[in-house]
């Protein structure tokens, strides 16, 4: 009686013990993610709840399209593209589509650099990577005007199906809000990679990480493109 009295006064120290071990190796990040950084895998973490959002919203818009009773919008017609009179189908989209394309080679050019320790060069494409998305944005506000010019709003629309506008407005504004929030975080890290944060630590992840998060926002257009305006 004594000896079972004793084991089950143990128990508790032991899970306690087992419990801490556990709590230790997650926050050391030592035995879960031996070879991956802490910030590395928080990004990733954080894109894999974003790939889960996009997902219900692309199949969202698919079940919409699917099932509305009024006809849907020709989107090359929607957002044709006029130059001196004449109507060029999806024109602004495929320059945006080729703008985001680049944008992610540049960003791949400065993480490459940054590895290197050429801050020069990594700050140079970090910047490049920025105009390209703030191009982006620029174009998807016109984009934006010149449907709201047409009368289209997120809860009517003149051109067909009136599920168009509300769809339309609710995934390219949450990618252009992604685009957005990265411009500003990528020229935040441009200018801690010019003031040379990044050499006196020794260390250019977060150049990476930045990369992660820009390599996510560009293949998230290119489904976007090919589901909601080559559909």
């Amino acid at each position: 009686m004594v000896e079972r009295r004793l084991e089950e006064n143990a128990q508790p120290e032991t899970l306690s013990g087992e419990w801490r071990s556990l709590v230790n190796d997650w926050s050391a990040d030592r035995e879960a993610f031996p070879k991956v950084s802490w910030n590395k895998t928080m990004m990733w973490i954080f894109l894999l709840s974003d790939v889960f959002v996009f997902t219900l919203l692309l199949v969202g818009y698919m079940a919409v399209r699917l099932t509305t009773q009024e006809a849907w919008p020709d989107t090359g017609e929607v957002f044709a593209l006029t130059i001196m009179g004449h109507d060029f189908p999806l024109l602004l989209i495929a320059i945006m589509t080729f703008i985001l394309i680049t944008s992610s080679g540049t960003m791949a050019m400065a993480v490459n650099f940054g590895y290197r320790r050429n801050r020069k060069m990594a700050a140079l494409f970090l910047l490049f990577t920025v105009l390209l998305g703030a191009s982006f944005v620029g174009m998807q506000a016109y984009e934006w005007t010149d449907l709201i010019q047409k009368g289209v709003r997120p809860w009517e629309n003149p051109m067909g199906a009136p599920q168009f506008g509300a769809v339309f407005f609710m995934i390219t504004g949450f990618h252009g809000l992604h685009v957005s929030i990265g411009v500003i975080y990528l020229l935040t890290v441009a200018i801690k990679v010019l003031k040379g944060d990044y050499d006196r630590r020794g260390n250019y992840e977060p150049v990476e990480v930045a990369g992660l998060y820009w390599h996510f926002v560009d293949l998230v257009w290119v489904f976007i493109f090919a589901f909601f305006y080559l559909l």
